[in-house]
């Protein structure tokens, strides 16, 4: 017996299917960890399983050997064996160390926890309609040891003649692409079943130079390529799936180039009327030999750019081309254009699994499945944050969330996305002072199955998921609607200081944010001093001139604003071009991978100056941004040929009337719900309205005055009536109706809204108290809460509720220093870390 299950050891495959399945389902959720050949196979134990069930109970406790039969004893010991083996251990139940088998539940948080070891990938799951090549594509990173310069138009540059199929030959085209008369039904891994056409041309012999095209691969998406000369093809994109627009991003492979040949390509379906093709932004060329050999990654290429309006018109929106030259350096090379620089799903679960694998990271970082995208693709949901000593201290985390790849052709948000989990999850001293004192949840990848397929801005429900952060469609819209509810769910537990969806713009260049306007004249500006630092911190990349506050209606539903209205008051998303920096050293260049994965630690390294115990940053940028808004209040007036007293009265208007809109994304206004869900929303608000408690007729003042009266006041005057009116003081009931009316309405705006109201005249800015001068700006931070740090002990704290100081006999806050010097580590130089003891950060936050 023995010696049959030592044979069975030392097979690699189990020979049954069902044994198999069985292997790797249990290896799933965590109950063995052993080599494929460790277990025994079916034919020697199937039977026992059909004829016992209780066969692997009796053999665990081993309480019920006699109901076993003799035959069957030898193979329950050998089970026994099994479980007490190091090959066979079980990561959901916990054993004694003692011969006897005790299993009792490990903590539950472990069930959860992301697969370690040298686990597989989980396939990427794609559409049923979708067919998908074999080969797997991976490009190197690296970094041009030059800066690349914008292209700068020589006005020669040919608008090449549209011809299309009728006059050209058709080189490679996809069959059957879902439209928006369809919608998504099912998915599987390798998407569709069967063999995979050869979509490319056959070539003649070595002499035809007929390039081959290939996009069935994560990310890509170029649908048909027609040749109309000998080196110039025309190219047309795939929409997003299940939609019949969103042309902006592609990613394609061609095959058989020549050496020192001009080749012309034209994108024919572009929508955008506007692009940074115009502004010398160069499409993004990679070669496979260069790789190879010469460890070459993406650089920008391209000669003779022009973007152009299509000349047909019949009546339908508009196409524009993008057409450019390029030559290969290679002959019989394999090369790849991009639009941006890629980042698939699988790059992204190739990263997370080395951190998973990292026995320094996982201590700190906990990868977690947020839920499942409508295809069945994993959302990733990360939890970085130091172990704290005590949970006094883990209830005092605020926390940051960031999130990214809502749009799935914008991967700039990915390259930042990895510049900050490489600086976060580093043993550099910033880093570990920040896992010390925030707790952050990040959401690297939010729509996989866009990404996947290829997408530029949709989901495969064929919507944009960034106007869809309302929604009450759980199965429909699963990634924004469970990461909104994590957030609620976080916002119950602690204060989130930040929320920041990281983004790409296809019309401006370097990279700015968009966030909310905060309405509290108290607290006037507030929202714009992170993009401020965060400028000073990256001058030749971040531009806060490109920032927005204003929020528009059509914007809705966006993520910033509805985290924003959630109770996030520090919500932004932040923008990155796909072309380069109009600033500083970097002007006229574009961005590279390693500027955006920069921009990932200039928002921990801005963090900190946010949350720094010295205010004098806080301050400087608050007098700033005054001063910025006077100019652009008094050059808002020019315009308009007004004149107006700015010393006196220029916080009284309205921001929103200075800003313009953000016009960052127009493309996706008027996407309402597609026609299959309409029913399914209208049911879920019927459902919803149903449990809902009948509304009341409204009552005039009065009537509420008196019914509180006589609910409230009534039963409580009885007991004490006589004893006030015999002292001389005259009854609750006695005083006057103000009193009920103000108490009322006092009562009710404190428990809707948590904070007292601000009268008409503060909320329309004509008040005079409403105005921010420069010596009562100080009263806008909070201060530090001294008597509370004094009561702690030694060691690491931090301010749960800061109090902003009443005192108005305080002393005034120290002048404000030039610079952005650090003050992180007291008592050290430079930006080491000390031992034990941290400061106590307060964050400037609202109450």
């Amino acid at each position: 017996m023995f010696q049959a299950f030592e044979t069975e050891l030392k097979q690699e495959t189990f020979p049954d299917p069902y044994e198999d399945f069985m292997y790797y389902h249990l290896q799933y959720y965590g109950y063995y960890k052993a080599q494929r050949g460790s277990l025994p196979n079916s034919a020697t134990h199937q039977h026992v399983w059909k004829k016992n069930p209780r066969y692997l109970l009796s053999g665990s406790f081993g309480k019920k050997e006699a109901l076993i039969p003799d035959h069957l004893q030898k193979e329950t010991r050998l089970y026994s064996l099994m479980l007490s083996s190091p090959f066979v251990k079980s990561r959901q139940l916990l054993y004694d160390d003692i011969g006897e088998v005790n299993p009792r539940l490990r903590e539950p948080r472990d069930l959860f926890a992301f697969f370690s070891g040298s686990a597989l990938l989980q396939a990427p799951r794609w559409p049923i309609e979708c067919e998908v090549i074999k080969e797997s594509i991976h490009h190197i990173e690296w970094v041009p040891p030059q800066p690349e310069y914008f292209y700068q138009p020589t006005g020669n540059e040919k608008i090449p003649e549209i011809v299309g199929e009728e006059k050209g030959t058709v080189v490679y085209q996809l069959d059957s692409v879902p439209t928006e008369d369809s919608c998504f039904t099912s998915s599987r891994v390798g998407g569709k079943r069967g063999l995979i056409k050869e979509l490319s041309v056959s070539l003649q012999g070595p002499e035809d130079n007929t390039l081959l095209f290939e996009s069935r691969f994560e990310s890509g998406n170029l649908q048909k390529a027609v040749r109309v000369n000998t080196f110039e093809y025309e190219l047309t994109l795939r929409t997003d799936l299940y939609t019949n627009k969103h042309t902006q991003w592609f990613y394609f492979r061609v095959q058989n180039t020549r050496k020192d040949v001009t080749y012309r390509f034209t994108i024919v379906n572009l929508l955008k009327r506007k692009s940074l093709y115009t502004v010398g932004m160069k499409p993004l060329m990679y070669s496979q030999l260069d790789a190879s050999t010469h460890s070459t990654g993406w650089r920008r290429e391209g000669d003779e750019i022009k973007y152009f309006r299509n000349n047909t018109d019949d009546g339908q929106q508009p196409f524009y081309c993008l057409t450019w030259t390029i030559q290969f350096p290679h002959d019989q090379d394999t090369c790849f254009f991009a639009h941006f620089y890629p980042y698939t799903y699988t790059d992204l679960q190739r990263f997370l699994l080395s951190v998973a694998n990292s026995p320094v990271k996982s201590q700190f970082c906990k990868l977690r499945t947020l839920c499942r995208s409508l295809a069945g693709n994993t959302v990733y949901l990360l939890t970085i944050t130091n172990p704290a000593r005590t949970p006094q201290e883990a209830a005092a985390k605020r926390a940051v969330v960031l999130t990214a790849r809502v749009h799935p052709g914008e991967s700039n948000g990915s390259w930042i996305m990895k510049g900050f989990l490489d600086f976060i999850l580093s043993n550099s001293p910033d880093a570990q002072l920040l896992r010390d004192i925030f707790i952050f949840k990040v959401v690297p990848m939010l729509n996989p199955d866009g990404v996947i397929v290829g997408n530029y801005r949709c989901s495969l429900a064929g919507r944009d998921l960034n106007r869809h952060y309302k929604t009450i469609l759980k199965e429909s819209f699963p990634c924004i609607w469970h990461t909104r509810n994590m957030i609620k769910r976080l916002l119950e537990e602690r204060e989130v200081l930040l929320y920041c969806d990281f983004h790409g713009h296809s019309r401006k260049n370097n990279i700015f944010l968009y966030g909310c306007s905060n309405t509290n004249r108290q607290f006037w500006l507030h929202e714009r001093v992170f993009p401020l630092m965060l400028s000073k911190n990256a001058p030749d990349k971040f531009s806060f001139h490109s920032c927005n506050f204003k929020v528009q209606k059509c914007k809705e539903g966006t993520g910033r604003v509805v985290m924003w209205r959630m109770g996030i008051l520090n919500s932004y998303t932040m923008e990155s071009t796909f072309g380069g920096s109009t600033l500083g050293d970097k002007r006229d260049t574009h961005f590279t991978t390693e500027d955006l994965k920069s921009l990932g630690y200039h928002v921990c390294d801005t963090l900190l100056d946010f949350c720094d115990p010295d205010r004098s940053k806080f301050m400087q940028c608050l007098a700033e941004l005054k001063e910025l808004l006077q100019q652009e209040i008094h050059k808002k007036f020019k315009e308009l040929g007004q004149d107006t007293d700015l010393e006196r009265s220029w916080s009284d208007i309205s921001l929103s009337d200075v800003e313009s809109s953000t016009s960052g994304s127009d493309s996706s206004l008027s996407d309402g719900l597609p026609v299959h869900l309409l029913n399914i929303a209208d049911e879920l608000n019927q459902k919803k309205t149903m449990y809902k408690k009948k509304k009341k007729p409204l009552k005039s003042r009065k009537q509420r005055n008196k019914q509180y009266q006589r609910n409230t006041l009534m039963p409580e005057s009885k007991l004490t009536e006589d004893a006030p009116e015999r002292a001389g003081f005259p009854s609750a009931l006695q005083k006057h109706p103000a009193f009920f009316r103000t108490s009322e309405n006092a009562s009710s705006s404190m428990m809707k809204y948590e904070k007292p109201r601000l009268n008409k005249s503060q909320l329309n800015g004509r008040g005079k108290s409403s105005s921010v001068d420069p010596e009562n700006m100080t009263t806008l931070i909070l201060t530090k809460n001294e008597d509370s740090i004094q009561k702690e002990k030694p060691g690491f704290t931090i301010s749960c509720n800061p109090k902003r100081s009443t005192n108005p006999s305080q002393e005034p806050p120290p002048p404000v220093k030039p610079g952005w010097s650090r003050n992180r580590y007291p008592g050290t130089k430079g930006s080491h870390r000390t031992a034990v003891a941290y400061p106590s950060l307060h964050i400037y936050t609202y109450p």
